[in-house]
């Protein structure tokens, strides 16, 4: 399961520039992180040197280049782990500064490196390079505002999740909340925060005539929800809902992502989280349905 959380130490001031600072493990998908930036109108620069960070953004801010700046930074800069300490504190003290730390898992890094035929950064023994890198940049995963694991993602899925992080609001709503479904058999999504399982549910796969088709189709929801069970336990997880919203939207998250998961993805839990985004329209938020595993 990943981490992901909100330093609270960082009291962002509405007004400031927003700085997005992408960084982590190598392979883990800093660059598809920072394209999404950029395709949701951040103006980005990747593999900027530590010492001309602050030079960079005093010239961009006083220019009007954008208010919304995205950086790129990894280990392969030289004076990285000596400078990225000071540097980041400065950049708090006068800018809206959010940290991203994209890992994945050792293996997946390791295929990842394999697949792409690109040597690590650190050179040598790739899964010592992987290990030592891990190790070298645990101060930073502490500092940074939230710790993404890619593990599970596509590159594709990456950037629809960095998008709608930091995607232009449609409206005045402040806080964005993720709906997603997916199949306990593919994995489960790495950054949740509020995961629900619905394999205990009547399974419309051993309907023949239901077998074929998905939760969206009328067909499929109709079924799940004419069991008393499946009424009653969507009843609890709205009930935790209205609990929770408030109080996320009270604590200031500009983000939250709820999982339904069943089996294989495909028949329950997107009817649950149709019939979850219904209900959530009463609260004031930008809601993104993403049904992961659905055929």
């Amino acid at each position: 399961m990943s981490l992901q959380r909100t330093n609270k130490n960082n009291k962002i001031k509405i007004g400031k520039p927003l700085i997005v600072i992408i960084t982590g493990l190598s392979g883990s998908g800093k660059t598809v992180a920072l394209r999404a930036l950029e395709d949701s109108g951040f103006f980005c620069v990747d593999n900027l040197p530590i010492t001309l960070i602050d030079s960079f953004l005093s010239i961009s801010v006083e220019k009007r280049v954008d208010n919304k700046i995205g950086i790129g930074i990894d280990i392969r800069e030289k004076d990285f782990l000596r400078e990225i300490g000071d540097v980041l504190s400065n950049l708090k003290k006068r800018y809206r500064v959010e940290i991203l730390y994209l890992e994945a898992d050792k293996d997946v890094l390791i295929r990842r490196f394999k697949e792409t035929r690109r040597p690590h950064p650190l050179g040598g023994e790739l899964e010592k390079a992987i290990m030592d890198e891990k190790k070298a940049l645990t101060a930073l995963k502490e500092a940074s505002d939230k710790i993404i694991d890619t593990s599970s993602f596509t590159p594709h899925q990456l950037r629809e999740y960095i998008k709608i992080m930091f995607g232009v609001k449609t409206s005045e709503k402040k806080m964005t909340l993720t709906l997603i479904s997916f199949g306990f058999k593919y994995g489960v999504p790495q950054n949740v925060d509020l995961l629900f399982d619905a394999r205990f549910l009547p399974n419309p796969n051993f309907v023949p005539e239901l077998k074929e088709l998905s939760g969206v189709d009328k067909s499929v929801s109709d079924y799940v929800f004419k069991h008393r069970v499946s009424n009653s336990y969507v009843k609890k997880i709205k009930d935790l809902i209205d609990f929770v919203i408030p109080l996320y939207i009270k604590e200031g998250r500009t983000y939250v992502t709820i999982g339904i998961g069943c089996t294989g993805g495909n028949h329950r839990s997107p009817a649950i989280v149709e019939r979850l985004n219904r209900f959530l329209k009463k609260y004031p938020l930008e809601i993104n349905i993403v049904h992961r595993d659905l055929k």
